[in-house]
């Protein structure tokens, strides 16, 4: 175990200062020491996608990505991806699409999708499906998640 360091964050456009071993998993500093509510804790393996965040607009497994390795890089939760006011397009059709039963792995599967969508608005069902490979949903709302991720990419492409 490393020695805990200071480490300013740059989590959602803030910048937060946390005393942490730089090895500890960047999931734990947003939860427990920036205290975020999302991203959340799944698998602690990166397999189920429940802690997914961004790092300058890649989607990453937080549960697995030391807090060390993202000095100097934007990270972006699920909360900082829009606004109440303005939300992100795949928020809003998932949101539309009513998906969320429990919830607790809607943040894998949006955060997933709005990188691939960021990237290319106008992906095939097949090229979505590859996209949003190895998230779990134990509710069993996969049909709503792709109709959702469809929504949101014809949103994103016009």
């Amino acid at each position: 175990m490393a020695k805990p360091q200071r480490m300013r964050l740059n989590v959602n456009g803030g910048h937060f200062t946390v005393t942490v071993d730089p090895d500890m998993p960047l999931l734990y500093a947003l939860r427990n020491d920036i205290g975020l509510n999302n991203p959340h804790f799944g698998c602690g393996l990166a397999q189920c996608g429940a802690c997914t965040v961004h790092v300058n607009g890649k989607a990453i497994r937080s549960c697995v990505t030391p807090v060390g390795s993202v000095r100097g890089k934007k990270v972006v939760t699920l909360t900082g991806l829009g606004t109440p006011e303005k939300p992100h397009p795949v928020q809003t059709a998932f949101v539309e699409e009513q998906v969320p039963q429990c919830g607790y792995c809607i943040n894998g599967w949006i955060m997933t999708a709005a990188e691939m969508l960021n990237k290319n608005p106008k992906l095939s069902d097949k090229q979505i499906r590859a996209g949003l490979k190895g998230l779990k949903c134990r509710c069993g709302t996969h049909f709503a998640i792709l109709k959702a991720v469809k929504r949101a990419a014809k949103a994103m492409a016009s």
